[in-house]
This record gives C-alpha cells, sequence and structure tokens, in this order.
C-alpha cells in the first residue's frame, strides 16, 4: 500500500516538476524536491522499491534542472 501512495505522490511530483521546467517557473524546483523527498520516504517504508526509486529519479533530474538554472531561473 505504502509504494502505491510513494508512486502517486511520485506523479504528482512528475506533474509539478514538468511545469517547472518552464522557463522563468524553476523557482518551482524548490517546491518539488521537498514532494519528492517525501516520496522517498514513504516508498522506503514499502517492501517494493519502484516508488523511492521513481522519486528519487525525480529528486536528481529536477535538482540537476535546478542547478543549470542557477538556482532560480
Amino acid at each position: 500500500m505504502l509504494n502505491i501512495v510513494s508512486i502517486f505522490v511520485g506523479l504528482v511530483t512528475l506533474a509539478l516538476g514538468l511545469v517547472a521546467f518552464v522557463p522563468l517557473l524553476g523557482w518551482m524546483n524548490w517546491l518539488v524536491i521537498p514532494i519528492g523527498i517525501v516520496g522517498a520516504a514513504i516508498g522506503a517504508l514499502s517492501s517494493s522499491n519502484g516508488g523511492r526509486n521513481l522519486n528519487l529519479v525525480l529528486i536528481v533530474i529536477f535538482a540537476i534542472r535546478l542547478s543549470l538554472g542557477g538556482g532560480i531561473f
């Protein structure tokens, strides 16, 4: 059950993160990354690794996007 919740949190993170890829909305990554961390923590509590891995990949992608934009853009 926790894996399903973690995947759902990951999908919400992905949806918000895609909006953050729009130029001048990169500041949203500051909101998206903590949501992904919560999803990864929930996924770590489950017996399956799918949700945790999804959230970890999203955290890395959005952290790279944040660093390329200089932390703001």
